[in-house]
């Protein structure tokens, strides 16, 4: 009996601390603390530092798969922080996986709700490299939307 109780709480411990490392990503919360600290950052240093700092992955924005964006209005990617590729480029026709235009609808809710918004869509982790649902917290910032998005 000693021996089944062991092997039934090191099974349960091994659940748990499996199931506490699939949860260990960051938070909405965290998310809307990042966003609000890149709009800090972007307001007292300008547009060019910030989308610099943005784009160039600095620590203070990346949080494991959490990272920053910001997207013109009229859908043009001015800071990736995990795809610098993207920077430059019109992605208001960009769809996920089932053909949902983030890119537009998170400009429309942007322009809707300017104080904040969150949206649901299907990106890659840039850290499990798997396709998964996210949400993302934007802001407008002026005539862009400054986000940042988690993998529940």
């Amino acid at each position: 009996m000693k021996q089944f109780s062991t092997a039934l709480i090191a099974a349960a411990a091994t659940m748990l601390c499996g199931t506490a490392l699939a949860n260990s990503g960051p938070s909405k919360d965290d998310a809307v603390a990042m966003v609000k600290k890149g709009v800090a950052f972007l307001k007292a240093n300008g547009v060019d530092k910030a989308y610099a700092e943005i784009t160039a992955k600095n620590p203070q924005f990346i949080d494991r798969d959490l990272y920053l964006v910001v997207y013109g209005l009229d859908g043009k990617c001015l800071a990736h922080g995990a795809n610098t590729k993207q920077v430059g480029k019109e992605l208001i026709e960009l769809t996920d996986i089932d053909g949902k235009y983030f890119v537009k609808e998170r400009v429309a809710l942007v322009k809707s709700k300017p104080a904040g918004v969150w949206q649901d869509y299907k990106f890659t982790n840039p850290v499990s490299k798997k396709i998964e649902q996210k949400v993302m917290y934007c802001e407008k910032v002026g005539e862009t939307a400054l986000c940042g998005g988690v993998y529940p």
